[in-house]
């Protein structure tokens, strides 16, 4: 006997998870007592191929995150050339060759952490006369691997961004250590937000996203409960 093909695994429902991650947002925002307009919903569609950004464009949304330069400038051109209202967050690292690409092509840095980068951003935005909206990278656990500014450093460095290089910062951003309580993280980032007059909190993703909301998040960036499983990044390049 003949052994039937199996059929192929159901396709991931961008539409419906992008509709429950908003509804659930929206009911944390009421909850908080926030407006629907103070925060600001990031679809992180990093290795996912462009179809996956239309799918999530038809439902609605319209800020998304990318991690790479690289990706970016191979997937989006188009995409905003088609939705003039798309807005591009860079939310990975940013190397300093990578600066002019980088103002070309994003609407907003979230990734700010060092002096070097902030030199060379605002070297680049008078080039361009571009000035996309910054966030300052805290790496609020302390952790030696990861990028950010030593919270007893913000002030310091915030100075200079601001006031010797004039850029457009308008708030913190951080990643939480993967094995801690968020909630700690976020205070701290909120109490940073609340000292230095920036508003701007990027903070929050699809396991805490609600809970950062609470403690006053403006930009939460999720992606694998609006995607789905996450391709690599050489898979995403190959479609």
């Amino acid at each position: 006997m003949t052994q039937q093909a199996k059929p192929p695994p159901a396709l991931h429902d961008i539409s419906a998870a992008f509709n429950l991650v908003r509804n659930q947002n929206a009911k944390a925002m009421r909850a908080a007592g926030r407006r629907p307009e103070d925060v600001t919903l990031i679809a992180v569609s990093k290795t996912h191929g462009a179809e996956a950004v239309m799918a999530a464009l038809e439902a609605g949304q319209r800020h998304f995150g990318e991690n790479r330069v690289q990706e970016a400038q191979a997937k989006f051109p188009d995409l905003k050339a088609a939705h003039p209202d798309l807005v591009l967050h860079l939310i990975g690292p940013l190397q300093t060759n990578k600066v002019k690409e980088a103002i070309a092509v994003f609407d907003v840095i979230h990734t700010l952490d060092r002096i070097k980068l902030a030199e060379k951003l605002a070297d680049e935005m008078e080039k361009q006369n571009r000035r996309p909206p910054c966030f300052v990278q805290v790496n609020t656990g302390r952790e030696t691997q990861k990028a950010g500014i030593a919270p007893d450093d913000v002030g310091a460095f915030v100075a200079v961004c601001r006031d010797r290089l004039k850029l457009p910062v308008v708030g913190f951003m951080c990643i939480p250590p993967i094995a801690d309580e968020p909630s700690p993280h976020f205070a701290l980032l909120h109490e940073m937000s609340q000292r230095h007059g920036l508003a701007g909190l990027s903070m929050g993703m699809s396991g805490d996203a609600e809970l950062a909301i609470k403690l006053g998040a403006t930009h939460v960036r999720i992606g694998s409960a609006i995607f789905g499983q996450r391709p690599t990044f050489k898979e995403s390049v190959e479609l």
